[in-house]
Order: structure tokens, then sequence, then C-alpha cells
């Protein structure tokens, strides 16, 4: 009896203490867009900001200012867009069009990973992360269309979101940065 009270209280006590470990995005690894592998431990000591992105969306020319805010805050910041075709069908290109129309019309030089899906039932693994408090310890999100942001400290703990209409360099993010 003694034997299983104590295994009990072992298992009850490792319970705990992995409950009060924050959970990290570090330990994802991503394809990216041109076939390698994002991997998010090389991110420790920086601010993670995730989109999920699309070419063909109202809120498309946000990866302008995605692009600026990349470059004035790339010591302290990384940005990982991730294509996604989960509303209205406004990213229907290959990974290949999706990288050439970003660095054409944008510019863009920060992470691009590969097209995922980012909500239903072939939902990404990161993107399940970051909307589910259960896996992130953080909040739950819903997503609701193209351009919603999810930013993660220098941990890689979830510690805001915005939603689309947030333009990158609002006030709202930037001062996480200042």
């Amino acid at each position: 009896m003694k034997k299983i009270l104590f295994i009990l209280m072992a298992f009850f006590g490792l319970f705990s203490l992995q409950a009060q470990q924050a959970k990290s995005i570090h330990s994802f690894k991503v394809k990216a867009l041109d076939g390698k592998t994002i991997d998010f431990s090389k991110f420790k000591g920086k601010k993670i900001l995730i989109v999920n992105t699309a070419s063909e969306c109202g809120f498309t020319p946000q990866y302008e200012g995605l692009q600026k805010l990349y470059e004035t805050y790339k010591d302290q910041l990384v940005i990982v867009g991730f294509p996604a075709n989960n509303f209205g069908g406004q990213e229907p290109g290959s990974n290949e069009e999706i990288g050439a129309f970003c660095k054409k019309n944008y510019g863009v030089t920060f992470p691009m990973a590969a097209k995922v899906s980012v909500k239903g039932k072939d939902i990404a693994p990161i993107f399940k992360f970051l909307t589910d408090k259960k896996l992130n310890g953080v909040k739950s999100t819903t997503i609701l269309w193209n351009f919603e942001k999810f930013l993660l400290n220098e941990k890689g703990v979830l510690i805001d979101t915005f939603v689309s209409t947030t333009k990158p360099t609002s006030e709202s993010i930037t001062k996480y940065f200042k």
C-alpha cells in the first residue's frame, strides 16, 4: 500500500511540476517555403511574431508593415509568416509562387513557412499550440481571418495576440520592443 501511495504521490508531483513549467514554441520545427526547416529553438532570446498570411487578401499589404517591423527590430524580433488558404481561398498558390510573390511585391526577407492550415481538422500543430490554452498555457484564440498575429516572448511563451486589423507597426505591437 505504501508503494502505491508513493507512486501516486510521485505521479501527481511530477504532473503538477510539468503544469507549472511555461510552455514554449521553441520545440517546434516547420517546413519553410524553400523546403528547408525553420527551427524555432534557434530563436531563443528573441521575440517571435507569427502571422497567418495570404497573397490575395485585403490585408496582404500588411507584408510591407511586417517587413518594416522586422527590419526595425531584427536584433530582438523574428517574424515568421505562415501562408494559409483557410479563408476565402485567398492563398491558392504553391510554396514557390507564394515565395516569389512575397519577394517581388514586398521584399520579404523574414522567414516564411510552407503553406499550412490554421484551423479545422487539418490544423497545423504549431497553430494548435498557438490557439489552445491547454497547450500554450496562456489563452485560447480563434483565428477569424488572414493576418492574425501571435507574439511570443524570448522564452517562446505566448504573450499577446492581435486581430487582422491590427497593423504590424501599430503601437499595440511596437510597445513590446521599446
